[in-house]
């Protein structure tokens, strides 16, 4: 399970726009929060008309997560902007799920580099075949080095995450950790998990992280 591979308390929920890192990031906390840990999950989605853990804040914290939200999300005031709040991961014993978003989302990270070098981190860069600009390894490893070089900080592993929503099946996903597999073997990362929603049937090579979808509902 994906949960029992990582290493430190901070945890860092990177990847490309639209790759489903939010997904990812909410159901790790509700895992972790179901296995017994005190947990935070920070908000670092400086974009906000994407999905993003705001939109999941109530169901976090029914279950006992923690939840730092910048002050407009969910808004139509499009500024970035990163709560006080967020200095607090580095002083508690939680575990805490940043989730960060997308490519320039990783600018946020440089800030805080000091901090999460001195606690010790997982970086976690959540990769989607089925999405634009990381559908070949190639593309995926541009991705990987542009947040390196933006965050200051380094990537521990990649989880694969290629869905098609609704239209999800075992081949999707295995289609796409064959890619994820060259992506990461390219960029000398290890392949922790794929990511799968419960309901998508068939069998999925490697290990598997099973997921809810978590994303907001538009229709």
């Amino acid at each position: 399970m994906l949960l029992e591979k990582i290493k430190n308390r901070l945890v860092i929920v990177c990847g490309h726009y639209g790759a489903g890192k939010t997904n990812v990031a909410v159901n790790l906390a509700k895992a972790a929060a179901a296995a017994g840990r005190r947990v935070c999950i920070a908000d670092l989605d400086i974009v906000n008309p994407y999905f993003r853990t705001a939109d999941n804040r109530e169901e976090l914290e029914a279950v006992g997560v923690r939840c730092i939200i910048p002050q407009f999300a969910n808004t139509n005031v499009d500024i970035p902007s990163i709560p006080a709040e967020f200095q607090s991961v580095f002083q508690t014993d939680e575990m805490c799920i940043v989730d960060v978003g997308g490519d320039d989302g990783a600018v946020a990270l440089s800030v805080y580099r000091d901090g999460f070098i001195e606690c010790g981190y997982d970086m976690l860069y959540v990769f989607n075949a089925c999405r634009p600009l990381t559908s070949e390894a190639e593309e995926a490893v541009e991705s990987i080095r542009a947040i390196e070089a933006m965050s200051s900080l380094t990537v521990s592993g990649l989880v694969n995450n290629s869905n098609l929503g609704a239209e999800t099946t075992s081949e999707t996903v295995n289609r796409g950790l064959k890619v994820c597999l060259a992506a990461a073997k390219a960029a000398g990362k290890p392949v922790l998990a794929s990511s799968v929603f419960r309901n998508v049937a068939g069998r999925i090579e490697g290990d598997v992280f099973l997921m809810d979808n978590a994303t907001k509902k538009l229709f």
